[in-house]
Order: structure tokens, then C-alpha cells, then sequence
């Protein structure tokens, strides 16, 4: 039986930069945030609820239509609250077989989602690991790889959860701020779950 582990943390954070690193040790990592985009374009059940709630022009093409989708949730907090009442129960049942599939020969796999626990998702992994950057480098890092103003990014900063709630669920938390190696820290993270394993194990049977 897989652990699985949910690797979270705000733009910029390096959530990515720690997945590829448990991908090379031989982790395999679900990234949520590119498996949401597949599965928006193909799910039917998706397809419906957005055709229903937005209007069929939300897929042209048979492609989602981004900018139409993002003018409908922009500012509105209902409306996000709808779009991922349809969206996000497809991701974590995607998952779900995702994990089945791949637990047969890994006795460890991964999670990535900036909004973990945001979308309830944390019901779904067994050990929380949120990776922490300071604000100021988050925000050169999302500058740079974004091509966005400091505003833009400060903004998408402030919409979503904070760090010290983040902290608070987690049960590990990996510093990346350009100075404190990784490598070591996901050694520690990994050597940590591999001598918990039997334990998490016997939690997940007994819930």
C-alpha cells in the first residue's frame, strides 16, 4: 500500500524544484495543476458542468477556452467556488486511480498542488510536506519565470492561502530560499517516511 504524500506551497515556493528532485529518487509525483488541464479538456463530466454553467463556448474546438473561463471566475468568488466544485472531485478521483495504478511497485508517491489544501485535497494524501520560501524570493522567482509585474504576482500571492496556515497542516516543511541545500532536506524527508512507513501504513487500514 502507496503513502502518499502531498507536496504544497505558495508561487514561487520551488514546490516544483522538490518533485522533480522525489521524481529522480524514484518518487513518481501527480502533478495536479498539469492533470487538471488534461483532464478539464477530456473529462465529460467537466465538460458538461462548465458547457452548463458557463455556456458551450467555454470549449471551442474541443478545447477549453482559458480566457472565457478566467472572465467568468475573475473577482468572483462564487463563481471559482462553482468552477471547482465541478473540476476538483475529477482531479482527486484521477488521482485516486493514478495512485492505485502506480502503488502495486512504489511504495511512496506524490502529490503536487499549490492549493493542497484549498481544494480539500488533504484528505487524500497520508503525510503533508509544504515547501517554504521567503516572500521576497518567491516573488523575484514568479517575476522571472512569468514574465509579471511585482503587482500581478502580489496579488496572486495575497489570493491564496498563507504560509503560516500552510505551516500548520504540515507535518514537514522544506526551506528553499536559495540558501539551505535541498537535497538533504528530501534525504531527511524520505529516510523519515521510510521508517514511518510501517506506521502510516497501520493509520491508513484502521481509518
Amino acid at each position: 500500500m502507496a503513502i502518499k504524500i502531498g507536496i504544497t506551497g505558495g508561487i514561487g515556493s520551488g514546490k516544483s524544484v522538490v518533485s522533480r528532485l522525489l521524481e529522480i529518487m524514484g518518487i513518481p509525483v501527480y502533478i495536479s495543476d498539469t492533470e487538471a488541464k488534461r483532464i478539464t479538456n477530456t473529462d465529460e463530466v467537466i465538460r458538461r458542468g462548465l458547457c452548463s454553467l458557463v455556456g458551450h463556448e467555454v470549449f471551442q474546438n474541443g478545447e477549453l477556452n482559458r480566457p472565457l473561463l478566467a472572465s467568468y471566475m475573475f473577482g468572483n468568488p462564487e463563481h471559482i467556488k462553482e468552477v471547482n466544485e465541478i473540476i476538483h472531485p475529477q482531479v482527486k478521483e484521477d488521482f485516486h486511480q493514478w495512485a492505485i495504478r502506480q502503488q502495486e511497485n512504489q511504495p511512496l508517491v506524490g502529490m503536487e498542488s499549490a492549493i493542497l489544501i484549498e481544494a480539500g485535497f488533504r484528505g487524500e494524501v497520508d503525510f503533508l510536506v509544504m515547501v517554504y520560501a521567503p516572500l521576497e524570493v518567491r516573488v523575484e522567482r514568479a517575476v522571472k519565470r512569468d514574465g509579471s509585474s511585482r503587482e500581478l504576482v502580489m496579488k496572486r500571492i495575497e489570493a491564496q492561502m498563507s504560509d503560516e496556515v500552510k505551516r500548520n497542516h504540515a507535518d514537514f516543511v522544506i526551506v528553499n530560499d536559495d540558501e539551505t541545500p535541498l537535497i538533504p532536506q528530501v534525504l531527511e524527508l524520505i529516510s523519515l517516511l521510510s521508517k514511518n512507513n510501517h506506521y502510516l501504513c497501520s493509520a491508513k487500514k484502521n481509518n
